[in-house]
């Protein structure tokens, strides 16, 4: 019962430690993402191909998010879209393994008694404020302030473990005085953060460990490095269902973390004495040969050597980028080597969202952005489709297939975009965020709607070139002119959301009135003639049906435009 009891009294802390550290996590990476939500933003869209440009934006970003399997995951989201090129891609994951250490470092500020009471004056503004900005500053402190409270539980936890001498014992065992030793405890780090898919949660328990003196500083630093590599699995898994260029960005963040342990591994006896020497000279005391029992104050002995498992945790990773950065191309061959091109084409697929993203709602709104602007695009091309199917030359069977496969596409894309962006919306996000949201889902289904009539017209032409009908050359004039009056109507919509351009509702309304008054003088003009003339009434019932559509696209394109200009008006059909 005694052994139970015991048990328990160790388990029970570190597990509602842990638990309540990475919501801590959580909490704090949600808060600083809104915060900075533009900065974030603007990082996605301006990934240049300069390699350190790419790498500080890795670690900035990283920095912001905190969390560089959120930032990796993404990252693979920006490769797989296009967004990001392989060799880019490799400096975003230097800068984003930099950017983790953050976590160690904030586990340095001597804080740890005071997190508890942090998170409750924070949770109390979070719940009563009704200024968004200052909501989601409280979530960041209520992170913090989580971090800290469950990083003194995990200690609390862990501390009977020293009273324990089997459990003792079996960690005492762990020794990096030889390679293989080393090797072992890279070993453990490797499948603690496998286990738990976090390397900030894993480095929580590390330092909690450290700081009760279970574990000397040694063994801390060659844990460390496996959690570096232990944490690659999450991008792994991201890749799975990625294109093949993705595949190659993944693996890059795993040979780099690899190779980086694999050659610190030989020098590491040098590594920890220089760190050891600097966390002395700063401190007093070298974290290789100072003792738990030797401090009468335990927050200090926590504070060197927390301090000592940061600075290791930054070296190597700034070590390892500094080795690699003038191989990024090189790297990348190799890459695009192990990873050939397929002997099949990949079957195409909505690329510019990723499940990833809605860890990151503010991310993921610019990425579904991209998805958006791709969909106005594609109606763009189906008019152009249009016109060279009706109006111009004889007709194009192939061509006409190919205009319908984009309806059909547009259609998927709608359905995964609805998905992706109802999971999003579902985040805790600002409103500005909701409603940004709101209004892709109105331009998804208004882009969809456009492309479905555009079909429509399509079908129609080619049910009157199967009965062998055709219109006369002043019908395809007047339609002809008709399509250029709502051509220009739908770029302007595309355009002025892609390069988010403010669009003038009344200039709108006016645009789609006067297109309006087209259809209906062309619809008289038809009348007249079943009057005057005896038209074939196939003929006449194709030509209205199509100023039908037309009517109806003209609708459509409005009612993007209106939510462009941010009306909530009840859409037109």
């Amino acid at each position: 019962m005694e052994a139970i009891n015991q048990t328990l009294s160790i388990l029970l802390p570190t597990i509602g430690g842990l638990g309540i550290f990475m919501l801590g996590m959580k909490y704090m990476s949600e808060g600083i993402q809104t915060i900075a939500g533009p900065s974030l933003r603007n990082m996605v869209s301006r990934v240049t191909d300069n390699r350190f440009a790419a790498t500080a934006t890795g670690t900035t970003f990283t920095l912001l998010v905190q969390s560089s399997s959120i930032a990796t995951v993404i990252m693979v989201g920006l490769v797989n879209a296009g967004l990001m090129k392989l060799h880019q891609a490799v400096g975003f994951i230097m800068g984003a393994n930099i950017g983790t250490t953050i976590t160690g470092w904030i586990l340095v500020l001597k804080v740890g008694k005071y997190g508890l009471p942090i998170a409750g004056i924070s949770a109390l503004v979070y719940v009563f404020t009704k200024r968004d900005r200052l909501r989601f500053i409280a979530m960041a402190l209520l992170g913090l302030g989580l971090v800290f409270f469950g990083l003194e539980l995990m200690k609390q936890g862990v501390e009977p473990i020293r009273e324990m001498p089997q459990i003792k014992e079996w960690i005492q065992q762990l020794k990096v005085e030889n390679f293989w030793g080393i090797l072992v405890c890279v070993g453990v780090g490797c499948l603690l953060t496998f286990a738990i898919q976090s390397s900030s949660a894993a480095l929580g328990i590390l330092v909690a460990a450290a700081s009760t003196g279970l574990v000397p500083f040694p063994v801390a630093a060659a844990v460390i490095l496996g959690e570096n590599i232990g944490t690659t699995i999450t991008v792994v898994l991201a890749s799975l269902s990625a294109n093949r260029t993705a595949k190659r960005a993944a693996y890059a963040h795993v040979l780099f973390n690899v190779i980086g342990v694999t050659w610190m591994v030989f020098v590491f006896p040098l590594v920890i004495r220089l760190i050891g020497w600097g966390i002395g000279a700063v401190h007093g005391v070298n974290p290789l040969t100072m003792q738990y029992k030797d401090f009468e104050n335990p927050l200090q002995y926590a504070s060197i050597i927390t301090a000592a498992i940061a600075t290791m945790h930054t070296s190597f990773n700034v070590a390892n980028t500094i080795v690699f950065l003038p191989f990024i191309r090189q790297f990348t061959r190799f890459l695009e080597w192990l990873v050939p091109e397929p002997e099949q084409a990949e079957v195409p697929h909505l690329v510019h969202l990723d499940a990833g993203s809605v860890d990151s709602p503010i991310i993921g709104i610019e990425q579904s952005r991209r998805e958006i602007i791709q969909m106005g695009k594609l109606s763009v091309e189906m008019m152009t489709f249009v016109r060279k199917i009706g109006y111009e030359g004889p007709w194009d069977e192939e061509l006409a297939k190919r205009a319908l496969r984009r309806e059909e596409i547009l259609d998927n894309i709608e359905r995964e975009v609805v998905a992706f962006l109802t999971e999003v919306l579902q985040s805790n996000i600002p409103q500005a965020i909701v409603e940004e949201g709101r209004a892709q889902l109105r331009l998804a289904h208004e882009f969809e709607s456009t492309c479905d009539f555009l079909g429509s017209i399509i079908k129609e032409l080619a049910r009157l070139r199967n009965q062998g009908l055709q219109f006369d050359p002043r019908q395809i004039e007047e339609l002809r002119e008709l399509h250029d009056k709502v051509f220009p109507f739908l770029v302007e919509a595309v355009q002025a959301y892609e390069t988010q351009t403010p669009i003038s509702e009344a200039l709108a309304k006016q645009t789609s009135r006067d297109i309006a008054a087209s259809i209906a003088q062309l619809r008289d003009q038809l009348l007249n003639r079943v009057v005057e003339t005896s038209a074939d009434p196939r003929l006449t019932l194709a030509y209205s049906a199509i100023l039908t559509h037309y009517r109806r696209v003209r609708a459509h394109i409005l009612n993007a435009h209106q939510a462009l200009s941010g009306t909530k008006t009840q859409p037109r059909t």
